[in-house]
């Protein structure tokens, strides 16, 4: 299947859309202001050691000193795993030490960078570890065939005078010799950019930055099915074939630059396709549509037949319906990054073959997800259970935040509501004070029930508690705010 990547720049953000089929399957979004400093890597110079916290700090060239504690040294890891008891820190580090770390955890408020000395590189199927010698597999293989299948082949792959180990990731299930022996070069070429760069320059001094967002893609989702990479930033496009030059020779004659008048993202519609991707309802093209509710604990998606009535019969209608929701459920899965437990409510089938079929139909989307997934079958509910690896934050996390109005509730108190909680609270500070008069501050819905349908409540209310309310609305109130100010 012929794939396009479109990766649109501006000096605030870099955002990429997958296109598979004419339609985006997967949006990536990085915005400049939140780069992080995880995975970078520095020659840093420790300038106060802690032995009473067993930690020191170390300058890296940021505002703020970052801070190293003992347990995050490698020369006490092989203790701790025997469980010998950890080195003094002042005995390992001194003031004025040059030392290669890198970053575990960002700056948050007062806090440095917290750091580490066991440094890892990743790459797409593998992630290289030069001060260590082992080869560790992913948990989330579970097949043990499959693990020791992949720790021979990693281990006949590298280089007979390799010094570091390598992690197996996921990516790695299914991937040839060739995949794997390329991402040994790649990350091999990498560590060996940081040892010259070590001996070249004096600390502190970032050695090594995490890979920007399109230099990501061009690591882990270009494949050979990927037609064309069209970027609409001509310094981005240089940037990266010389980057491609250097670690991914093989795809440089599909970067291009995109230079059409109308912008990148409109050519494929994405922009469209964001908005839509924000919407809790997806219409299907027979007319059918989804509900799709993310929440903390799961993300749960609803079919509806709407007005669909294409089918022979009923029976036939539903099994068409579900039939297009699967294949709609799995991209939409892509497009919105969704993560965790997923559960899928399609319409009720009492037929075990078209269950079978629709679970089959599910499956076949879902293996064009580099995402891991797992799929269970349909419940004694006659649910579908599903979960999908959490990678980053999801579409929807990303580009927006809870409602102010309605707290994420999803919904408000109508005005009606609000307005008899406000009759109850003027009656309860009635009873404890004595003001001369009540002014009710709230917006112009309530304001405007209190002068109409609730009006009679209103002067009943102040004929019994014998002083006057007056009302004044402030439009910046939403509905369910008010005030009520005792004069």
């Amino acid at each position: 299947m012929s794939e396009q990547i479109l990766i649109n720049v501006t000096p605030f953000e870099t955002r990429v859309a997958l296109i598979e089929l004419g339609a985006a399957q997967e949006i990536h979004i990085e915005r400049t202001s939140q780069r992080g400093k995880v995975g970078n890597i520095y020659l840093g110079k420790v300038v106060r050691v802690l032995p009473g916290m067993q930690s020191a700090f170390i300058d890296i060239g940021l505002d703020k000193a970052a801070f190293i504690h003992i347990a995050d040294l490698r020369e006490n890891r092989s203790l701790r795993n025997t469980g010998i008891a950890y080195t003094q820190i002042e005995k390992l580090l001194f003031e004025g030490q040059s030392l290669l770390v890198q970053v575990i955890k960002d700056p948050l408020g007062t806090k440095g960078a917290r750091l580490s000395n066991q440094i890892s590189i990743a790459g797409r199927m593998l992630v290289y570890l030069p001060h260590e010698q082992h080869i560790g597999i992913s948990q989330k293989i579970e097949s043990e065939e499959e693990r020791n299948s992949l720790k021979e082949r990693v281990i006949s792959l590298m280089n007979p005078n390799e010094k570091g180990g390598f992690i197996v990731r996921t990516q790695a299930e299914g991937a040839t010799d060739d995949e794997i022996k390329k991402d040994q070069e790649y990350l091999n070429l990498r560590w060996s950019m940081i040892k010259e760069a070590v001996q070249k320059q004096s600390a502190p001094a970032l050695l090594y930055e995490d890979l920007t967002l399109a230099q990501r893609v061009l690591r882990d989702m270009v494949t050979p099915e990927t037609r064309s990479i069209e970027i609409d930033s001509r310094s981005t496009t240089q940037a990266l074939l010389e980057w491609a030059s250097i670690y991914t020779p093989s795809i440089i004659g599909k970067i291009k630059h995109y230079a059409g008048e109308r912008p990148l993202f409109e050519t494929a519609y994405v922009d469209e396709e964001i908005n839509n991707a924000l919407s809790r309802r997806v219409n299907l093209k027979s007319g059918g549509y989804l509900i799709i509710d993310q929440t903390e604990a799961l993300t749960s998606i609803d079919v509806n037949t709407g007005g669909f009535i294409g089918g022979r019969n009923f029976n036939d209608t539903i099994f068409k319906t579900n039939l297009e929701a699967a294949v709609a459920i799995a991209r939409q899965l892509r497009l919105r990054n969704l993560g965790g437990i997923i559960i899928i409510d399609f319409i009720d089938m009492d037929n075990k073959e078209h269950q079978d079929a629709i679970l089959a139909e599910l499956q076949k989307a879902l293996d064009k997800d580099r995402t891991k997934t797992t799929l269970n079958g349909f419940s004694q509910l006659g649910l579908v259970e599903m979960t999908r690896k959490r990678t980053r934050d999801s579409l929807a996390h990303q580009l927006c935040e809870p409602c102010p109005t309605c707290q994420a509730k999803g919904s408000v108190q109508t005005a009606r509501t609000v307005c008899y909680n406000i009759l109850r609270e003027i009656l309860r500070e009635a009873k404890q004070f004595n003001p001369k008069e009540f002014r009710l501050i709230a917006s112009q819905s309530i304001i405007d029930l209190f002068l109409e349908e609730e009006s009679h409540y209103l002067a009943t209310l102040g004929d019994f508690i014998g002083k006057p309310i007056t009302l004044e609305v402030d439009n910046t109130y939403t509905q369910e705010m008010y005030d009520i100010v005792l004069m």
